[in-house]
């Protein structure tokens, strides 16, 4: 027996093999239960059922995506600039002169509905921790943000606090807030999806790697002490759906601290600089249990860890409540002993408490054969004596059923060109306005102005334009772009086409600023994958994205899956946020959307097609959700993207904008509103699907004077169909098209396209 009065020891497992213990209540299948008692040869520990019940739940196992996340690795295309792939914190890409950058988006879903500010403002601490893990310096932030009807008393809740996070965090830490994205929806209001990016800056040699190697070396906590917050957090939240008592799972979300993540990143920079690291891991979803599994797996396979000498902010917490923890601010490093003295200053320099809890051992053949050993005790007795490899890279790997819904060919049916279009020029101004003043394709303002865009000084573009632009080094023209988008009434209406179309909107967002696409990462937001349907959205989703990225070259470097947003039966509109990373060798070179020098050329890029289903058209007027999305023409998205680029290095160019959301009319006004100059357009044929189509493979450019026919020129040598249709100028959009004229005026355009969200947070 246990000279600890109740705990629950590896001896006192042996002795008692049949006491129950409540892995169901952890989220865990019989199958799953019997499996690590097969694994152990006994039954766990209460401590070893903790950590397998948070290993191997969905959030942090992938076990319900695995076997198609396989393919973003099986079809990836040959990428010499791909340093590090899938598998660690975050993805590594070159990017020329010897530097590197990592990035990854992940969901903070669920939390961030049971507590929308901390929710959110951890959201971000985490992923920033992975950026950070990876040796490189957090340089920007992002984030893609959906909420339910922006007029629902529960947005009134949650969006603002969402918002408050992210900005309190992102700003206390100094990373500016270069972009993003943000919808509403009758699926999220139960749901919001809280989707954040981070983006950072290395050395190739800086590069480290989540692993423990070398048997006596140091296993380092550093950071924030360890409390009850976020025990059976984000792993938990994660992988459940919602109901009326979700309310009462406020305990179970994090509390950040953005000024002790400050100062970590400060100091973790040092001691990377220093080499005082061999391995280093942040502690995020699963704490100390996915820490400890991780490195110990990557590395040797051993390690030895006292549990009892890790510093707690609550000493009344059980061994597995430490295991199962998510206190934020904490880091995990793995230390050659002579380096402990001098990591030791460094953490004290910064202010951080730094503690040795265990060391690095070497495993027999017979133990490596097992997945390794991993042991901990508590107060002298041994509470966890397991291989790491089963609960970091063994668990569960399912096969869930999946098959086209029934409701599937009604929906696609439903064709939008059956809906009513305006029949009058007045008819088609007011559904302009109306389009260009939905919440999620108006103004975005009223959330972006409470971020910080514009502190470190790198930054280039963002907010409101079509990607967010960095510079990455001081001595250095070269800069990084990004965009994050999606749309689920696309991906509602055909998973695979729809996630190729959020790809191509990401893709042509970072050319439209003059950076050529090199790399993916992205966030898979969907509901229960115990539903076949649901299943089925997510297998033609990730088979979309794979094969689109083989296509146009730009392999995935790592995301997220975010399932069970739902709440009961009723799921999300499937939410692939893809994310793209581009390069620009000079951003002097960049392109904005702005419309800003009189006199330009406008011109148009691409085929239009009358294309509506799923459009904010659609949505908007009719509130319709049918019909097939638009064609995706992957190629087409390749040229157009090497027209703009091209067009920005030669400065053919004066400003740039894709067409998406809302068609030509919204990013005609968009480009207005933002240089503060009208703009007279003629088109030919139907005004409507001239105006509101969403057509890929598009975007509008103001040409400078005397460029015109060199950039004809250069599109044609694309095979991009162009077309000279206005010229920038006046003080109103002017649309002309063979029935008459749309004029509004840009106090009119700005009064619509502003005024949403500031009116319906009024008083928020």
């Amino acid at each position: 027996m246990s000279e600890v009065p109740g705990l629950d020891t590896v001896a006192v497992a042996h002795e008692n093999p049949d006491t129950p213990q409540p892995y169901a209540e952890l989220g865990m299948a019989k199958d799953e239960y019997e499996r690590v008692r097969e694994i152990l040869g006994r039954r766990p520990t209460a401590a070893e059922l903790a950590i397998y019940s948070v290993m191997w739940s969905e959030h942090c196992s992938y076990k319900s995506s695995k076997v198609h996340l396989r393919q973003f690795g099986e079809k990836a295309p040959e990428n010499d600039a791909l340093l590090v792939g899938m598998g660690e914190n975050a993805g590594v890409v070159d990017v020329g002169d010897g530097r590197a950058v990592t990035f990854k988006i992940e969901s903070h879903n669920h939390p961030s509905y049971v507590e929308p500010h901390q929710g959110a403002a951890t959201g971000v601490g985490g992923i920033v921790r992975d950026i950070l893990t990876m040796g490189a310096r957090p340089v920007a932030v992002m984030d893609a943000l959906r909420f339910g009807p922006a007029d629902a008393d529960d947005t009134k809740r949650v969006l603002p606090g969402v918002v408050s996070g992210i900005s309190f965090y992102g700003n206390c830490l100094g990373l500016p807030n270069i972009g993003g994205e943000i919808g509403f929806g009758a699926g999220y209001i139960g749901n919001p999806l809280v989707n954040a990016l981070c983006v950072g800056v290395m050395r190739h040699e800086d590069i480290k790697l989540a692993q423990a190697p070398g048997p006596g070396n140091k296993v380092v906590l550093f950071g924030s002490t360890t409390g009850p917050d976020g025990i059976g957090g984000a792993s938990v939240l994660a992988s459940a759906t919602f109901d009326d008592e979700s309310h009462t799972k406020r305990p179970s979300v994090q509390v950040g601290d953005p000024f002790m993540e400050k100062l970590l990143i400060e100091c973790s920079l040092e001691l990377f600089e220093k080499d005082m690291v061999v391995g280093i891991q942040d502690l995020g979803a699963a704490g100390v249990s996915c820490a400890t599994t991780e490195l110990a797996a990557g590395g040797t396979g051993g390690m030895n860890i006292q549990l009892d000498r890790v510093p707690l902010r609550d000493h009344r917490l059980t061994p597995e409540e430490i295991l199962m923890s998510e206190s934020q601010e904490r880091m995990m490093a793995i230390v050659e002993p002579s380096k402990m003295e001098a990591f030791l200053a460094v953490c004290d320099k910064w202010q951080i408490l730094a503690t040795e809890i265990g060391e690095v051992t070497d495993v027999t053949a017979e133990e490596a054969a097992r997945g390794g050993r991993l042991v901990m005790t508590w107060h002298g007795e041994t509470v966890v004596d397991m291989p790491p490899r089963t609960a970091s890279d063994e668990g569960p790997v399912y096969e869930r059923p999946y098959a086209r819904p029934a409701s599937q060919d009604a929906l696609q049916a439903d064709d939008a060109a059956r809906l009513d279009r305006p029949g009058t020029d007045a008819e088609l101004r007011g559904q302009l306005l109306r389009v260009l003043g939905a919440p999620g394709v108006g103004d975005p303002s009223w959330v972006t102005q409470q971020y910080d865009s514009y502190v470190r000084g790198d930054t280039v573009v963002s907010t409101p334009h079509d990607a967010g632009m960095i510079r990455i080094a001081d001595d250095s023209h070269r800069g990084v772009a990004l965009s994050t988008d999606g749309n689920g009434r696309f991906t509602r209406l055909d998973p695979y086409t729809g996630t190729q179309l959020a790809y191509a909107e990401a893709y042509r967002n970072v050319a439209a600023t003059g950076a050529r696409p090199l790399a993916v990462t992205n966030c898979l937001n969907f509901g229960s994958p115990e539903d076949s349907g649901v299943m089925w959205q997510f297998a033609e989703s990730t088979r979309g994205l794979a094969d689109a990225c083989l296509q146009l070259g730009t392999p995935v470097t790592g995301g997220n899956v975010s399932f069970y947003n739902q709440t009961g039966d009723v799921a999300i509109n499937p939410t692939p946020v893809i994310g793209v990373l581009g390069v620009i060798d000079d951003v002097r070179t960049r392109l904005r959307t702005a419309f800003a020098s009189e006199g330009t050329r406008v011109f148009l890029l691409g085929e239009t097609r009358p294309e509506f289903g799923g459009s904010a058209w659609a949505d908007t007027i009719h509130a319709h959700l049918g019909g097939l999305p638009p064609q995706v023409d992957l190629a087409a998205e390749a040229a157009l993207g090497e027209v703009l680029a091209t067009a920005a290095e030669r400065g053919l160019a004066d400003a740039a904008h894709d067409l998406s959301d809302g068609g030509l009319g919204v990013a005609l006004a968009e480009s207005a509103l933002r240089g503060g100059l009208g703009v007279r357009v003629t088109v030919g044929g139907d005004a409507f699907t001239a105006l509101f189509s969403e057509s890929g493979a598009r975007a509008v450019v103001a040409v400078k004077p005397g460029e015109e026919e060199a950039f004809v020129a250069l599109a044609a040598a694309h095979g991009v169909p162009v077309e000279q249709i206005g010229m920038v100028g006046g003080e109103s959009l002017s649309v002309t098209h063979p029935g008459g004229t749309v004029e509004i005026p840009l106090a009119e355009l700005r009064e619509s396209y502003e005024g949403t969200l500031p009116a319906l947070m009024s008083g928020v």
